[in-house]
Parts: structure tokens; C-alpha cells; sequence
């Protein structure tokens, strides 16, 4: 999730627990009263947009400048006013990934959106190390849903399975097993292990133990993305990193990977790049799927 999408699901919460708690009024006065103002903004928003529009070509340059900024563009996103439709916005999302990817895949053939699922054909074969594949269907799946939050799936034919073990090899997901399970899920062939607090998102790396693997958890706009706290190119821990934006360098030896791209190498280190970890952040905490290869 973008982060005014993080802020939206954050709403959502409050509310359904204002309506759950037994507060009379307060949760009806509550949700009318957001509503007046994403409504409000919405509205300016669109004015905004209108007057940009009818001064022609310069007010259509700043409207697409406007939507470069991560920010603003998910606030135009929220109330369906992108200058640029959800098949533009795509591709332009892919064309932003595919440097990325780099030996990982071949071309990515992007074939439209039906029913809300984005569908797209890959063209070659991941090899290379065991998370290749985990790094093209990640490094895909985020930039298209960072880009159209509408769509509900995202169908990438063509992925070729990594060789055993599996990083993806875990066991069932948190909310498919009893309440008193959730600290730790242990199923299928690895666990779903929940983290102590590691607080409010910040612009440093948090690292945390889990299972005694210990795993490095970024926040990049609102939404958290975790790692196995070691530099693909030296081994040292990441946590003393600097993180800018979506790029983290190692303390160490200075080689940067991006943190929303599936940890893929920059510069001289996009051969290499940082082991990703399933996560999923919601009112119960935040938990990491540790595989059995690195919980065992």
C-alpha cells in the first residue's frame, strides 16, 4: 500500500472500531465527519485538475508533473482524477521495472486488465539464484499495484518455479488458522512468525528477530517490506543502513539495493540482491513467513 492508502485502511480500522465499541453516536458523527472531508479535498482536487486542464498543453504538463509526485498521485488516484488511464499507468509502471530486472527475466507483456485482474506474460525464464522468481513476481506485482490500486489481482503467466527449497515454502497465512495460533503458525513446510513492536513506519530499518533468523523490516511510503538482515554483498547487517526513499545502502560496503523492487542490486551490485520475506501488517501485528531452509 501507498501511504495514503496505509492512512485510508488506518480510517477504516478506527471506524469499524467506533462502531464495534459502543460509543452511540459518536461512530455515525465519526464516519459523516471523514466523509465531509475526504469529500472536500476530493472536490478541490478536482477543481484543481479542471483548471489545469483548460489552460491547454502547459496546464496538462503540470497536471502530469503534479502526478510524478508519489504523494500527490495517490491522492489522484484516491478519487479516480490520474491524468493517465489504468492501461497507461501500467505500462509505465512496467517500463519503470524492467531495468530492474535485469537478468532475472526476459520481456514483460503486459495484456490488459478484465475484471479487476491485471494480466501479463513473461517472456523468459528466471534463473540465476533459488529467489529469482520471488524477486520478478514481487518486483512486478508492487509496481502494478502501486500504480493501479484498482486492481484487485495481479497474473503474471510464464514464471518459472525456483529450484528446492522454496524461499515461498510457509505455512498457512495467519488469518487461515485459530486466534491463539498467531504468534507463531507453524504449518506446511515453514511459519509464519510474528515480530516484537518495532513501532511507528520510520525512514530507518528496523531489524527484529524471528525464530532467531533475523529479518530487516523497511518502510518505503507506508508500506513495510522485510528482508533477511544480511548485504547480498558482504553479509553485514543492514540495520546501521541508510534508507532513502526506496534505496538502502549497506553500512558497510556502500552497495544499495532497491527496497520495493524485491531487494534487486543497484550499479555495480544489480547481479545481487537482498532476500525478501512474505509480510502482513494488520491489527494483530506485524509477521514474517521464515522458511523452513532458514528456520530450521
Amino acid at each position: 500500500m501507498t501511504g495514503v492508502q496505509a492512512v485510508s485502511a488506518r480510517v477504516e480500522e478506527l471506524l469499524g472500531a467506533l462502531n464495534s465499541g459502543g460509543f452511540g453516536g459518536a461512530a455515525p458523527a465519526a464516519e459523516e465527519l471523514v466523509g465531509l472531508l475526504v469529500g472536500l479535498y476530493g472536490d478541490g482536487l478536482g477543481q484543481i485538475v479542471t483548471v489545469l486542464r483548460d489552460q491547454g498543453p502547459p496546464g496538462e504538463e503540470m497536471l502530469a508533473r503534479l502526478a510524478d509526485d508519489p504523494l500527490v498521485e495517490s491522492l489522484l488516484l484516491l478519487h479516480g482524477l490520474h491524468p493517465l488511464d489504468v492501461d497507461a499507468r501500467i505500462q509505465r509502471a512496467l517500463d519503470r521495472v524492467r531495468p530492474y530486472l535485469g537478468s532475472h527475466a526476459g520481456g514483460v507483456e503486459y495484456l490488459g486488465v478484465v475484471d479487476g485482474v491485471a494480466r501479463l506474460r513473461l517472456e523468459g525464464s528466471c534463473h540465476g539464484c533459488p529467489s529469482s522468481t520471488v524477486t520478478v513476481q514481487l518486483a512486478i506485482t508492487s509496481a502494478v499495484q502501486d500504480a493501479a490500486p484498482e486492481v484487485t489481482e495481479v497474473a503474471v503467466e510464464g514464471m518459472t518455479a525456483p529450484p528446492e527449497p522454496k524461499l515461498l515454502q510457509i505455512g498457512r497465512r495467519p488469518d487461515e488458522v485459530p486466534a491463539e495460533n498467531h504468534n507463531h503458525d507453524q504449518g506446511g513446510n515453514g511459519a509464519w512468525v510474528t515480530l516484537p513492536n518495532i513501532g511507528p513506519p520510520s525512514s530507518r530499518p528496523v531489524s527484529a528477530a524471528a525464530d532467531g533468523v533475523a529479518v530487516l523490516v523497511c518502510s518505503v511510503r507506508g508500506t513495510l517490506y522485510a528482508y533477511r538482515d544480511a548485504c547480498a554483498a558482504c553479509g553485514t547487517s543492514m540495520a546501521q543502513g541508510s534508507l532513502d526513499r526506496e534505496i538502502l545502502t549497506c553500512p558497510a560496503c556502500g552497495a544499495q539495493y532497491n527496497v520495493r523492487l524485491a531487494g534487486k542490486g543497484l550499479a555495480a551490485y544489480a547481479a545481487l540482491h537482498l532476500d525478501p520475506l512474505p509480510l502482513l501488517a494488520d491489527s494483530q501485528g506485524v509477521r514474517v513467513a521464515v522458511p523452513e531452509v532458514v528456520a530450521s
